[in-house]
């Protein structure tokens, strides 16, 4: 007798599905190929402040932050799917996630991985510990949305969207893990 109605792997691939489809088309540049900020932007960019330059600090300081958080993420999706590559089904598409978003938030040249540390001795413990640190950093991008100017606080949302979504993807492999 087949099942009916909605099963968690449908959950999880569907959610999974409209996180990406929502998040990646923020994840790019936020200027035009002229290097000036996008027309229609809520606040020019990096051209509204009175001097300009103080703007511009502000978005690389903004910038390098958010992607020291998602390097950092990424390195512990990296030490996981080394030291449980029985995870790698269920991992692989979120690291490459985070891997766009740490290109789209990177001021220039993304920062290099730092080595990961885990407490995690099995494969389920160690998705609970990357659940714990995308919502981190979801956390750390919504916190940097109350200074970022209008293309960059948008960005900033998609990528902390994406982090909550993958928290709640992350928790649901957690538990399949360890059934």
């Amino acid at each position: 007798m087949r099942r009916t109605g909605t099963t968690r792997r449908g959950v999880l691939a569907a959610t999974g599905a409209l996180a990406a489809g929502a998040v990646l088309p923020g994840c790019g540049s936020d200027a035009d190929d002229t290097g000036g900020a996008r027309k229609g932007s809520a606040h020019g960019g990096a051209r509204t402040a009175a001097d300009g330059t103080s703007s511009v600090r502000t978005q690389t300081a903004l910038r390098t932050s958010a992607s020291r958080t998602t390097a950092t993420l990424l390195a512990g999706y990296e030490h996981v799917l080394r030291t449980h590559p029985s995870t790698a089904a269920g991992l692989t598409p979120l690291r490459d996630t985070v891997r766009a978003h740490l290109t789209a938030v990177s001021p220039g040249r993304a920062p290099a991985l730092a080595p990961a540390r885990s407490l995690a001795t099995g494969p389920a413990a160690a998705v609970k510990e990357l659940a714990t640190a995308e919502r981190t950093a979801a956390d750390a991008y919504t916190a940097l949305l109350l200074e970022a100017p209008g293309e960059l606080a948008r960005l900033l949302a998609s990528v902390a969207a994406a982090s909550a979504a993958h928290a709640y993807l992350l928790t649901e492999l957690a538990k399949e893990t360890s059934a």
